[in-house]
């Protein structure tokens, strides 16, 4: 990183990262997709409760998550493939309350940066799966799953 001292103290000349430089609708295509933390937790499938709308998370995933790795296997045809799938932009980050607040997006929507364990914080990708924060090894695929046995594989864990 580039600095100068001025007085005794060092001051940087080096642009904030983008993340810090910008919002969310600002970002280039790019951009946008390097936030993405790799940690799963937005494939997998989510129960609403009907006493209190809350949403739960079980540790089933998409049939195109990669369960070592946490990302999809097709990702450039996943909603072709998955009907369900949604492709996650600036206009419906604020709408898509299940998201957990790990998530470098709502992250960067509420104004509180990336977490240290984020692999554009620590220049390391398996730094997310370090930190426990991704769902790597501990999901099973939706089609080895009937659909009556969600419910008894509701996770709990915090997803903030």
């Amino acid at each position: 990183m580039k600095s100068s001292e001025f007085w005794g103290i060092t001051v940087s000349t080096q642009p904030a990262p983008f993340w810090e430089r910008k919002t969310l609708a600002q970002m280039s295509e790019a951009e946008w997709e390097s936030l993405c933390d790799g940690c799963g937790r937005c494939c997998l499938q989510k129960l609403r409760s009907e006493d209190d709308d809350s949403v739960m998370y079980t540790r089933v995933a998409c049939q195109l998550l990669d369960p070592q790795t946490c990302r999809c296997r097709d990702y450039e045809n996943r909603q072709e493939k998955v009907a369900e799938c949604i492709s996650l932009n600036a206009d419906n980050t604020d709408a898509l309350q299940w998201l957990p607040g790990s998530c470098a997006y709502v992250r960067i929507h509420k104004g509180e940066g990336l977490a240290d364990w984020h692999p554009l914080v620590s220049g390391d990708d398996q730094s997310v799966h370090r930190a426990g924060i991704s769902m790597s090894g501990q999901v099973v695929s939706e089609t080895w799953i009937h659909p009556d046995e969600i419910e008894t594989l509701v996770i709990d864990f915090d997803p903030d």
